[in-house]
């Protein structure tokens, strides 16, 4: 699937948040898109993704935004608003969830 695929719900709180951080970040959740099958699957790799980020070492995150380590605590700000959003978008059901495409 694609980052177009998401509801909007999904978009703003996963695309857009990570893009309010770091752009870096925000390519991790789009690249991610392409191994999901549905928007639920993105949900749930995104999750994973956020657990793999808080347990990165710094050598990790240097290579993961390429050479520029981030503030780690606003990046955990971020994620855990992130993780709020993916909380809201599946209290949202689907029918009531909105779609560009």
């Amino acid at each position: 699937m694609d980052t177009d695929d998401l509801s909007t719900e999904a978009y703003k709180g996963i695309i857009i948040e990570s893009e309010k951080f770091n752009r870096d970040l925000t390519l991790q959740f789009g690249v991610l898109a392409s191994a999901c099958k549905d928007e639920e699957d993105y949900l749930n790799k995104s999750e994973q993704l956020i657990s793999e980020l808080r347990s990165c070492d710094k050598e990790d995150l240097i290579y993961i935004f390429f050479g520029n380590l981030p503030d780690i605590k606003s990046l955990n700000l971020t994620l855990d608003r992130i993780t709020e959003n993916i909380d809201s978008v599946r209290k949202t059901p689907k029918e009531q969830r909105h779609y560009e495409f």
